[in-house]
This record gives C-alpha cells, structure tokens and sequence, in this order.
C-alpha cells in the first residue's frame, strides 16, 4: 500500500534527522515528580495529545504502546508501571526504534529509577501486533490511527480489542474533522502521513471503535489543532483540524448500546432531594452528574422542567453515570 510505505518515509526521516514542527503537540510536556524528560525526547515527540492519564495507570499495569517516537510516552508510561518489559513498544520503522533507544540511554541518566529494561522494543505492524491475545491493561496509539485508510483503521482498531484484557483501555489521541475534505486531500498520501488529510469526524471515529466490540468510549478532551488552507493546500475554502483525546474501553457491549461520554451533565432542581428514574441513575438536588449520551436521551425523553441536560463538551474526566 503506497500511502504506508509513505508514511514509513517520513518517519524513517524525522527518526534520523528530528522534526520538532512536524506534529504540534496540543499537550504542555509535563513531568512527574521525579521524571525527567530528555531534551531529544521532547523535539521527537510527535503526537497531537497525550495518551497518558494516572487514572489509568494504577496497580502497575501492563502497557502497549504503538508508534513510539522518540520514546517519550513510553517513558512517562514506564514511570507508572516501573517493571521490567512492563511497557511495549511497537513500531514498523527500525530506525525509530533504535532512536527510542538511544534516547533512552539518556532517561536512564536523567532519571535515577528508570532502567530501560522497564520497556520492551519490538518492530512490528499496527495491522498485526506481535503481542498475544488478553495480556495488556492499557493500549495507547498517538496521531498514528488518523494516518490509516477505512479498511486498515478498522484492523488496526481490531488489534487493539485482541491484545486487550477484558476491562482493559485503548487511550488515543488523534486529529478530527467535522468539515468534508476533497479526495485530493484524502489521497495525498504526504498530507496523510503527516496527520492531515486522514482526520474522520468524531462521530465515524467512535462508531468505529464500538464497532470493534468497545462497551464504553470516554471523549476526554477535544482540543484546536490546525488549518487547511488555500493558500499552502488544495482545498477552497479553510479547514480547521481539531486533536481529540479518547479512551475505549473493552467493556461487554451493553443490550441497549455502547456507552459514549461526551461530556453531558445532568442537574436536577426539583423539591425533592433527589430523583430517581428506576434505572439506576440517581440525581441529587442541583448536584451535576456525568452521564453518557444514551442516560442523556433517556432523561431528555421523560420531558421534565426540572432536569437540565447539559450540550457535550467533549472533556469528560470520569465520575459518570451509565
């Protein structure tokens, strides 16, 4: 396929030769106590987000992580887990991977409890990992999935669900469009590569990714990101590029629907002290709760002039009710 082999080029390059402009991170680089980020790691980090939340990371969880860079996530995720092999790390490009590992040399010198045995390199495709079936707690992918065509996205997303343990998390950041793009942007296999013309609108993200089996998707942060423009693309009119930040989760698909935050509230000010809709979901007076977008419909659906339900931010951080 032309437009990995691409892809496969450009990064090739950037691993040789950084590219501190080739992706604009929509995330600050921040740093743990006691976590240190190298320099080089930081000009190679070539992502449209973090994928890297505490949340998930408790109880020394077994991490995947696809696409590696210059190894800063790996590091940051190794900074949780702190265990050997504990992270993977899978890329196509060899000489990514022996960047990320020269880079971690480096770490280990900045950061006295980081051994590089704690990260695993592995050389392998996102279309068909070289990791067994149930044996990861967290799966990460950053600004790579948005480079994939339908058919391949749908088998990249797929593998994800495989290596996953039941209940495990797949935590993405990538790039989304709501506006249409020209099949001249979409077949522009440098644009593509470079995490541009292959941006889907949110809702066809999410639909993928329940279509693949995930019970639950959390929308954690929708984020400004880039613009198309006439001037330097070929487009006619102006195209704004969000990044999104987005956790699927390997939860059994429930009989009404997967579950999606979006980031909706709902409040309820009636004279009781509470409401109770019978289906588990249970509103204090004038308390915000989160709750997805089918509780939403439901609560929409029983008419009341005492719930208000809030429009999808787009940041949901956890705390709701399904």
């Amino acid at each position: 396929m032309s437009y990995l082999k691409t892809t496969h080029d450009v990064y090739k390059a950037v691993a040789l030769k950084p590219d501190v402009g080739l992706c604009c991170t929509t995330n600050p680089v921040w740093e743990l106590p006691g976590l240190k980020i190298p320099k080089i790691m930081q000009e190679m980090n070539y992502g449209c987000g973090s994928t890297v939340h505490a949340r998930d990371l408790v109880n020394n969880p077994k991490v995947l992580y696809v696409g590696v860079g210059g190894g800063m996530e790996l590091l940051q995720f190794s900074y949780f887990s702190r265990q050997k092999n504990g992270v993977i790390g899978v890329d196509v490009v060899e000489e990514m991977l022996e960047a990320s590992k020269r880079n971690f040399v480096q770490a280990e010198i900045d950061n006295p409890w980081f051994e590089s045995d704690f990260i695993r390199l592995e050389k392998g495709d996102a279309l068909d990992l070289p990791v067994e079936d149930n044996t990861i707690d967290v799966a990460a992918q950053n600004c790579l999935f948005n480079i994939f065509k339908a058919e391949d996205l749908k088998k990249a997303i797929s593998e994800m669900y495989r290596v996953l343990k039941p209940h495990g998390r797949l935590v993405m950041s990538d790039p989304t469009c709501e506006q249409p793009m020209n099949d001249t942007l979409r077949e522009d296999a440098r644009l593509r590569a470079l995490c541009l013309s292959g941006s889907l609108p949110i809702d066809t993200y999410v639909k993928m990714l329940t279509e693949a089996g995930f019970g639950t998707i959390e929308i954690r942060a929708r984020k400004p990101y880039r613009i198309l423009d006439p001037m330097h693309y070929p487009t006619e009119e102006i195209i704004y590029i969000e990044s999104i930040e987005v956790a699927a989760i390997k939860d059994p698909m429930p009989k009404d629907g997967p579950c999606v935050f979006s980031g909706k509230t709902a409040i309820y000010f009636g004279l009781e002290d509470h409401f109770n809709d019978g289906k588990g979901h249970v509103l204090l007076q004038n308390q915000p709760l989160a709750i997805c977008d089918k509780t939403a419909r439901a609560l929409a659906n029983l008419k009341r002039n005492d719930i208000f339900i809030s429009d999808s931010t787009y940041h949901y951080d956890g705390g709701g009710c399904c």
